[in-house]
């Protein structure tokens, strides 16, 4: 019985499984939106959408907290001004799953994870 045991193992040792988490979310909020594979998507969304809520508290212990998982300067930054300030008034799901289809190679299911609120034709205007 699994009881209590939340999250995928996801095939990889702990280490590699929680870099490799920290480093899809830190993507997922400077690019914000992404393509992996769906269980990935599913691990990473539960953390994005905890960091989104620190960056919503905004106080110094949050930003502690927040560059304690993220460790860089400016996705905390991006987190903490503008994403923090464009979620202020929704109450949670900053995340959204978007299936498209199987990897060639392996047959993988792939997904897009992108932030709610994701104007592409903004990001481009802006590059």
């Amino acid at each position: 019985m699994r009881h209590k045991k939340a999250g995928r193992k996801l095939n990889r040792s702990a280490s590699h499984r929680s870099a490799m988490i920290r480093n899809i979310v830190t993507s997922l909020l400077e690019h914000e939106r992404i393509s992996t594979t769906v269980p990935k998507a599913k691990e990473a969304r539960r953390v994005a959408e905890k960091m989104i809520t620190l960056g919503k508290r905004g106080d110094l212990h949050a930003r502690r907290q927040a560059m304690a998982f993220i460790r860089s300067k400016d996705i905390v930054a991006k987190l903490f001004d503008e994403l923090s300030e464009q979620y202020a008034d929704r109450q949670g799901g900053y995340t959204r799953i978007i299936r498209t289809g199987v990897r060639p190679g392996d047959a993988a299911p792939m997904a897009m994870i992108e932030l709610v609120g994701y104007d592409e034709s903004a990001i481009q205007e802006a590059k």
